[in-house]
């Protein structure tokens, strides 16, 4: 296993899916938006930025997930499931782990701070989410939650290095994302409902049943939903943004009716599968819908 597979192995850069499609769609919708005089005659003017935004999103996940592999290697020992993550397999040692997340938290801030004033100035806020996640299951059930924050930050940070301000839109798909992502990690954390109780960690499944979990994971889906309806009702009119809200939303149902409190084999196949195919389809669909428009 060479260095790039190892390190991309530890911060599970798969999951990337997760957020970047939301950002690319603020994106273009950004993008779309802006003044005509904005390009300065030059039709290319965007591409830099999809290149920063993207590097931001690369950067910002490798310390997310970097950090919380380091934060929590003593757990993850602990935890049959994890066991045999990266630092504590010995894959990759503790300290590694941790400059890798210096040199990427380093990098983040300096493409931020190369776009314009205000993503500069809130970079360290957004590390500041991401990192903080990796403790409050210590001591909150919401930190689900705030999982869900630290992906919402994803279409607003892309809508303000293309405007430099903030916007309604990129802030009710921030909504989305953060229940979406809150409730699909309710799903996710059932896996290790006993081990937490066990180790005096915090989570929705360890507080509650599972039938309450799930349906607690229902709700905040319902949340979801609305703000999908919210922004596709922003969005310019398309046939096309209505076919991915569709797609989305249908995918969302099928997530609930494979995991059940009496059918929990399909938590791998909901959570990262069939998740990683909604904010694909959105995704798809919404640009074709902006660039068509």
């Amino acid at each position: 296993m060479n260095l790039i597979e190892k390190y991309a192995r530890l911060v599970k850069f798969s999951h990337t899916i997760f957020a970047m499609p939301f950002a690319l769609m603020s994106f273009v919708y950004a993008v779309k938006t802006s003044p005509e005089d904005s390009n300065f005659s030059n039709p290319y003017w965007w591409v830099k930025l999809l290149v920063q935004v993207v590097l931001c999103m690369v950067f910002a996940r490798n310390v997310a997930m970097g950090f919380n592999r380091w934060a929590d290697r003593k757990i993850d020992a602990r935890n049959p499931r994890t066991a045999t993550r990266e630092i504590p397999a010995g894959v990759i040692s503790a300290r590694a782990a941790l400059w890798f997340v210096v040199a990427n938290a380093v990098l983040f801030i300096a493409v931020a701070a190369s776009i314009n004033w205000l993503t500069a100035a809130l970079s360290p806020v957004a590390l500041l989410v991401v990192m903080a996640y990796s403790y409050c299951k210590r001591f909150t059930s919401l930190a689900h939650m705030v999982l869900g924050l630290s992906l919402a930050i994803a279409p607003v940070g892309a809508y303000i290095a293309v405007r430099g301000e903030f916007a309604l839109v990129p802030c009710v798909l921030a909504l989305l994302v953060m229940t979406w992502c809150g409730s699909f990690d309710i799903i996710y954390a059932l896996q290790d409902r006993e081990f937490d109780k066990q180790e005096g960690l915090h989570s929705i499944p360890s507080k509650f049943s599972v039938k309450t979990s799930l349906n607690i994971s229902i709700a905040l889906h319902v949340v979801t939903l609305a703000a999908l309806a919210w922004f596709v009702y922003l969005m310019p009119q398309s046939v096309w943004v209505w076919i991915g809200a569709v797609i989305f939303a249908a995918i969302i149902i099928l997530e609930h009716i494979l995991v059940t409190p009496s059918r929990q084999r399909n938590i791998g196949i909901a959570f990262g599968t069939l998740n990683g195919l909604a904010s694909t389809m959105l995704a798809v669909f919404v640009i074709i819908g902006l660039l068509t428009a």
